[in-house]
């Protein structure tokens, strides 16, 4: 039965009742509906809304209808309209007429932005510690290599020598950052909108604060119409995830480029591949690609709720129910992705040798020579300017920087004597840079020290809150 109609004389046309019908991709709210059904239902009681013998009866059929939503006893059926009206008729199956009671002071507009509510948090929490588990392999990973020196690279031209171990790591703090976010969206998403109504807030002795509390928000809604109409929580929640996508995209596009024969860096485990149907010598890295791929459908689910967002009016407009699918699918898309590129991180190994062969190349040593010059007082640049006019040297006799001759060192300025050679190494130019959160590998290992401490504390503190909220959702 529908949860309106009364003053209708007729139902809804055919065509109208599917546009409008939702249960198909709403029904993942259920056990959130019925939690925050509960918390309404104890509100209805203490305010004596309902007596004590019918507020036991639609508890125990709650609990009841619970299970059989998570086990897959209850399902909806095709003449209900979405979660709401399914549970509703789920309740008056167990109850008759007394399951109607418990609609008392409550919309669906509130309703469903509770539920969507607590279904974000519950699996942005779960996100945070797939993220955190990618961050201490990308760590571990990055551990083993802090010595190996690669060519970092700028524009994909070699740029300066790196510890590959530095280079691995970078992925672990825009991962943080990820993490900090998340954390932010959970202080300003916990603000509960139940009791609301449909915008007005409710003439029944209610209780808003109390029934935050009980659901575990921090706070309640300070504008009824607000409550209703916020979506900046959904929009914000796709963001983040959008953003956790380009940083698993970047991460997709250079492990791509080091699996290829013109880099042969990277031996991506067999686990992690795929091969060709047609081609037997091929092994492909389909999970780096995939990463790279997924990021746009995670864009596209910001842009698509930030679109039908900007120009509602007013309170609770249908608009609305196209906030679900988007956050759906991108919490879906990460659930999937995020343990496919830990796996593939944690069991890639790197052709040390290779990178390291590499790591000079492209004369990526010419700002070791500016740097020596500017640390004789030499302004940086004429520097910079003689530093040029060495690889411009090197190119047209094909040599490598420390293959100059005292004597063209000298003439291209008088300040490269000899012991410009000192820095013109793959090892003196890692060490020299000792700036903090520079390459230097006794301060990168430094810095993934205190990389997996933070990643320790974040997981604890998800952790905490993970066990917080399903103590809620069971009690």
């Amino acid at each position: 039965m529908a949860l309106w109609g009364g003053r209708f004389s007729q139902g809804a046309a055919d065509a109208t009742f599917a546009l409008s019908r939702s249960v198909d991709f709403d029904w993942r709210l259920a056990p959130y509906d019925i939690r925050s059904s509960l918390s309404h239902l104890s509100i209805l009681e203490s305010s004596g809304l309902l007596s004590k013998s019918d507020a036991g009866a639609i508890k125990g059929a709650l609990k009841e209808l619970g299970g059989e939503v998570g086990n897959g006893h209850f399902l909806p059926i095709a003449s209900d309209e979405d979660v709401h009206s399914a549970l509703e008729r789920g309740l008056n199956e167990k109850l008759g007429a007394r399951g109607g009671l418990l609609r008392a002071g409550r919309s669906r507009n509130d309703q469903v932005t509770t539920d969507l509510r607590l279904f974000a948090i519950d699996h942005m929490l779960e996100i945070a510690m797939l993220i955190t588990a990618m961050q201490s392999a990308l760590l571990e990973k990055a551990s083993e290599y802090i010595n190996d020196s690669a060519p970092g690279l700028t524009h994909i031209q070699h740029a300066q020598p790196v510890s590959f171990g530095h280079e691995l790591a970078k992925h672990a703090h825009a991962f943080a950052r990820d993490l900090d976010r998340i954390n932010d969206w959970l202080a300003r998403t916990s603000v509960s909108p139940l009791g609301a109504g449909a915008l007005a807030g409710s003439s029944l002795p209610l209780d808003p604060k109390a029934t935050a509390k009980d659901l575990g928000f921090n706070t309640s809604f300070a504008n009824s119409i607000d409550a209703v109409s916020d979506r900046d929580y959904v929009a914000e929640a796709l963001f983040i995830l959008s953003l956790v996508g380009t940083h698993l995209s970047r991460i997709g596009e250079e492990w791509t480029l080091w699996a290829s024969t013109e880099f042969a860096w990277a031996k991506v485990a067999d686990a992690y591949s795929t091969g060709s149907s047609i081609m037997p010598q091929k092994k492909n890295p389909d999970i780096a690609e995939l990463a790279r791929g997924k990021s746009g459908r995670l864009v596209g689910n910001l842009v698509a709720v930030m679109t039908m967002l900007k120009g509602l009016p007013f309170a609770y407009n249908r608009d609305l129910q196209e906030d679900k699918e988007p956050l759906f699918d991108s919490v879906d898309t990460l659930l999937v992705l995020l343990p496919a590129v830990t796996g593939m991180i944690a069991t890639t190994d790197f052709n040390r040798e290779k990178m390291s062969l590499a790591a000079p190349l492209g004369y990526s040593l010419a700002t070791e020579i500016a740097d020596y010059l500017a640390l004789k007082k030499i302004p940086f640049a004429s520097a910079h300017e003689a530093a040029g006019a060495c690889v411009a040297l090197c190119e047209s006799t094909d040599r490598q920087l420390d293959q100059l001759t005292d004597a063209e060192l000298i003439a291209i300025h008088p300040g490269l004597d000899s012991g410009v050679r000192s820095v013109l190494t793959v090892h003196g130019a890692l060490s020299s840079r000792t700036t903090a959160g520079g390459t230097a590998p006794s301060l990168v290992a430094a810095q993934i020290e205190a990389a997996l401490a933070e990643n320790h504390s974040t997981q604890k503190l998800i952790s905490h809150k993970q066990a917080s909220f399903m103590e809620m959702m069971s009690s």
